[in-house]
């Protein structure tokens, strides 16, 4: 059944964590996890970093240099799995994350830390794919909305423990050691993909390497990076406008090209699956503000490294804590309204931070930004689970579906790297006031609730207009 209908026919949580299913959801969760920590480490340990080894023109590429890598990546996965099955591809994943954090763990200098960086997203991307593609395969239709919402809470796990990691480490001026912990991690979790995938199989099949929309998609990322460097006016002004004129691009030429990176159903008549792709992409960018909550933790609050990453983490706390309850909606009506509420809930969260941020605030104050991050993460949280079923069950072909499946982070993603890179232009922008920064960060990502809205709304009547097609039989 499918959201469409009069319940979501979800399964238990005592059926996907039972014995049968644990050992596949703890990999395909696992992974998603590592590359989620990851993407978060940096915020808290980076300041520390950076007194060390210098860089601190390029605080916000760490982020988008590790994401734009993600990308790329992100688009082979089901061209991986054809080619090497479940486990061989995820194995391989892992391997190339493993060694792009041992190389951040060793960095001598910035450059070598962003090296490091690229080739521990380049296997996080195809971790976080899989951890999406691999729940149609290795788990049964009613368990996609719990495996969805724990997969993707894994994001919230990421947003705390990556800035609480980094922030632990820092605190103790050895932040190379966040680094090995994640290593080690990374092989614990290999250590279980033989047996527990070894039941999971896929119909991908191989396709050629969709270079042009590739090529598009970085390019819109990379200028706005650019322009976050630069950070004057005229050219954010204009970094900005050429990055939404080069994704405008890649959406004109995957219309009509022959291999795409989103599912063919995405371009066809009155589909809801680009809108449900669209409000997942602005709600994944908002999530990216907490790259520098922690910043301002300590800039502004005075807070040592450790509890600014606390700080940040709220955002991440909100997620997860939205998010789990949420999964076990299954009348129709409640989840559409969840997911038209959640792009309103990021929007009000980020906007009560923009107005209550200052400089030097009270306890009381304080009080009142962990309360704003909690509401922000919760508006992602609730609507995310119902999103993506709603993506994963929109096609019928299992090819297709699939590729729907693994999209689901590649546009996470794409918005991520996008978001990333607007965040560091917004902060640049407002320095070196950093509470003119933090105002124009959240204040411009509060917008971006009024955008989630209008994609979730359309969604929803796209919906009405076309019924989505039925998951196959577990």
């Amino acid at each position: 059944m499918t959201i469409s209908e009069k319940s979501s026919g979800t399964g238990s949580w005592a059926e996907l964590l039972g014995r049968r299913h644990l050992g596949a959801t703890v990999v395909l969760a696992g992974g998603v996890a590592l590359y989620a920590i990851n993407v978060y480490v940096t915020i808290s340990l980076l300041p520390t970093a950076v007194r060390e080894i210098g860089g601190e023109r390029l605080y916000a590429w760490n982020t988008t240099v590790f994401l734009l890598a993600s990308v790329a990546s992100a688009v082979l996965v089901g061209s991986l799995l054809a080619a090497a099955g479940s486990r061989g591809a995820y194995l391989l994943a892992l391997a190339l994350f493993l060694a792009g954090t041992l190389v951040c763990a060793a960095a001598p200098t910035m450059a070598v830390l962003l090296v490091g960086r690229a080739v521990q997203g380049a296997g996080g991307g195809l971790l976080a794919g899989l951890g999406y593609a691999l729940i149609r395969a290795a788990l049964p239709a009613p368990l996609w909305t719990r495996a969805s919402a724990l997969v993707s809470a894994m994001w919230g796990v990421g947003t705390f423990v990556g800035p609480a990691l980094g922030g632990a480490f820092a605190e103790f001026s050895s932040w190379r050691g966040a680094f090995v912990a994640l290593a080690v991690a990374a092989v614990l979790v290999g250590a279980v993909v033989p047996k527990a995938l070894a039941g999971a199989r896929t119909e991908a099949a191989a396709e050629p390497f969709p270079l042009v929309a590739l090529v598009l998609l970085a390019s819109a990322a990379l200028v706005v990076s650019v322009a976050s460097v630069i950070a004057t006016p005229v050219v954010g002004v204009v970094g900005v406008l050429l990055g939404l004129a080069l994704i405008a691009a890649f959406i004109a030429y995957e219309r009509r090209a022959p291999v795409r990176v989103l599912p063919a159903a995405t371009y066809r008549g009155p589909s809801r699956l680009r809108w449900i792709y669209a409000t997942l992409a602005l709600l994944a960018m908002s999530s990216m503000v907490e790259a520098f909550i922690p910043l301002f933790g300590q800039r502004l609050a005075g807070l040592a490294p450790l509890a600014a990453g606390f700080l940040g983490a709220a955002l991440a706390l909100g997620w997860t804590a939205g998010e789990l309850p949420s999964a076990s909606a299954a009348r129709a009506v409640t989840i559409r309204r969840i997911i038209i509420a959640g792009p309103v809930v990021v929007g009000v969260g980020l906007l009560l931070a923009a107005v209550t941020v200052r400089a030097e605030p009270g306890g009381w104050l304080l009080a009142v930004w962990v309360l704003a991050f909690l509401i922000t993460g919760a508006g992602t949280g609730i609507a995310w689970p119902h999103l993506s079923t709603a993506a994963m069950s929109s096609v019928a072909d299992p090819a297709e579906g699939n590729k729907a499946s693994a999209a689901i982070n590649t546009v996470q993603l794409v918005a991520n790297a996008f978001a990333a890179a607007l965040t560091g232009l917004m902060v640049n922008l407002g320095e070196p006031d950093m509470v003119t920064s933090a105002r124009y960060l959240f204040g411009s990502f509060a917008l971006l609730g009024v955008l989630g809205l209008a994609a979730a709304v359309l969604s929803q009547r796209a919906q009405g207009q076309r019924r989505p097609a039925t998951p196959p039989p577990a």
